[in-house]
């Protein structure tokens, strides 16, 4: 069977898998992302390992993993869509406080937990740098379902993400620069700062400035879905020069540009189309193969002692130092914990990290499987545990698209 075909086959199950665990999750009243990661936790090598099979050519696990990441570009897109710029930017104190406290916390706890565990001390500080990530693009979506990604909590949160994603970036650098023994580490770190600081200025601008004008010129083009082809092109540049040039995570130039995208006039036109074709296809993807990556089978009894830990300090240390973040700018308890809750996981941002310490022999192979677990497990937690902080009260049906008249109920348990 050629490639082509097996690809078919891989994504009807892998889309039918995803939609089926969502539907079935949505029946017992937890969010649909749920099921979904569970599927995808069965079809991968903890469970059935379906793409190890013999039908399947040892190269289509790396297919499906870059559809994946596909899908989180588009995922957090329609994170920025939904979010009013200028109430995100109103919580700029307690998402700074809690983005702070968010990677100190983990930090620490991470790293004298690993060398608990007798792992060197290199490797344990970065356990602790991975900790430090946070992906909301899970958080988001769930939010999204239950109706309060424009509540103050919301917001805050994905404020706080990008402050986390910034300062995760600069330990990063901090320690490559001082495990490789460079004297020019202090300014390999201020170039880091430079570039972050110019990508925000020039993106912001363009966003500001040039892009809807742009936008509303492709809209006049005789080009069939001008416009959607024109997002998608600013989207995958914004995710792109993110990481290339601004030394930040490419979720984070995608929300970016989807925040952008948001201050047009076509932003009703933009996210229907964007919903579409991100919850059809690539969401799914994307899902199913966090389950791909996780194979417990590696580990020993020792190993899963480890990785328990490490997956309850990676809990904690969100919830904590998040959460006292949230407190120290202005938040009350509830909303300090529902903040701690939805910064828990850690995503692709985490698996970045971790395959960084694998491929330059800070981690060992064995830490490195108890990371994929921990960016798992706290992936799986994370909309089990923003649904029971948040009242029942501020729960509303999530609508997809604001401003049209689209089936509610279609579009939560689609999802």
């Amino acid at each position: 069977m050629s490639s082509t075909l097996q690809l078919l086959l891989v994504l009807s199950i892998f889309i039918f898998a995803a939609k089926a665990g969502g539907l079935i999750s949505t029946r017992f009243r937890q969010p649909a992302v749920l099921g979904q990661l569970t599927a995808g936790l069965i079809l991968g090598p903890t469970g059935l390992a379906l793409l190890q099979q013999p039908l399947f050519s040892a190269e289509m696990s790396a297919v499906v993993l870059d559809l994946g990441e596909l899908g989180v570009i588009f995922l957090m897109f329609i994170a920025g869509l939904e979010v009013d710029l200028e109430q995100m930017l109103k919580s700029g104190r307690v998402a700074v406080l809690t983005g702070i406290m968010g990677v100190i916390a983990p930090l620490l706890l991470g790293t004298l937990t690993a060398l608990a565990f007798q792992v060197p001390l290199l490797g344990s500080i970065f356990v602790g740098l991975i900790l430090t990530a946070t992906s909301v693009s899970i958080s988001a979506q769930t939010l999204l379902e239950m109706g309060v990604l424009q509540s103050k909590e919301g917001l805050a949160l994905l404020g706080a993400a990008v402050v986390d994603d910034v300062l995760g970036i600069l330990l990063l650098s901090i320690f490559i620069a001082l495990a490789h023994g460079g004297e020019a580490g202090a300014g390999d770190v201020l170039m880091v700062l430079l570039r972050i600081a110019l990508y925000f200025a020039v993106t912001i601008a363009f966003g500001i400035a040039l892009l809807p004008r742009l936008t509303h010129w492709v809209d006049r083009l005789p080009i069939s879905e001008g416009v959607m082809a024109w997002v998608v092109i600013v989207t995958l540049l914004f995710a792109w020069s993110a990481e290339v040039v601004g030394e930040v995570a490419a979720i984070t130039g995608a929300f970016v540009a989807g925040a952008m995208f948001g201050r047009t006039a076509l932003r009703h036109v933009i996210a229907e189309g964007m919903h579409t074709l991100t919850y059809a296809f690539f969401v799914p993807v994307f899902l199913i193969s966090v389950g791909l990556r996780a194979d417990a089978r590696v580990l020993g009894s020792e190993g899963l002692l480890f990785a328990g830990m490490i997956i309850a300090v990676a809990v904690v240390a969100k919830i904590i130092g998040c959460g006292l973040g949230a407190l120290a700018g202005g938040f009350t308890p509830p909303q300090a914990l529902r903040v701690g809750v939805g910064m828990i996981s850690r995503g692709e941002v985490g698996l970045i990290i971790a395959s960084i310490g694998l491929t330059q022999a800070w981690i060992e192979p064995d830490v490195y499987a108890t990371m994929i677990l921990m960016v798992l497990a706290t992936t799986l937690v994370t909309p089990v545990l923003l649904r029971q902080v948040f009242p029942r009260l501020e729960v509303a049906p999530a609508r997809t698209i604001p401003s049209a008249e689209s089936d509610d109920k279609e579009a939560v348990l689609t999802r």
